[in-house]
């Protein structure tokens, strides 16, 4: 018996699917902070670990998904920018919901410890 494909038809698939990458989140928060953002920025917000490889795999991921932005400039030097879609925008409520509950959990930790 085939497995039900459940993307595109349950909410919490759909949207674990299309956040699988492990800095996808992070990458939106840091995006729904500004308008627009030059890679390199980008890169130096996030974590050490985070290489160039794996940032540009990401941020090509979440444009495939439509959540991103990518605006190329034809000039010398090249000038990329990234931004969030109208869809990508709409993901902040979940992101300020997610930063309050992790708010909440970092007290638990440190006063359960």
């Amino acid at each position: 018996m085939p497995k039900k494909e459940l993307f595109g038809k349950c909410p919490y698939v759909t949207s674990q699917k299309v956040l699988t990458g492990k800095w996808s989140m992070y990458i939106l928060y840091l995006l729904s902070m500004e308008d627009s953002i030059r890679f390199n920025e980008l890169q130096r917000r996030m974590p050490e670990e985070m290489t160039h490889t794996t940032l540009s795999r990401q941020l090509k991921a979440l444009e495939d998904e439509g959540l991103v932005i990518r605006k190329e400039y034809s000039q010398i030097p090249p000038k990329v920018e990234y931004s969030l879609s109208d869809i990508g925008k709409k993901f902040e409520k979940v992101l300020n919901a997610l930063g309050e509950w992790g708010n909440e959990y970092i007290e638990y930790i440190n006063t359960n410890k």
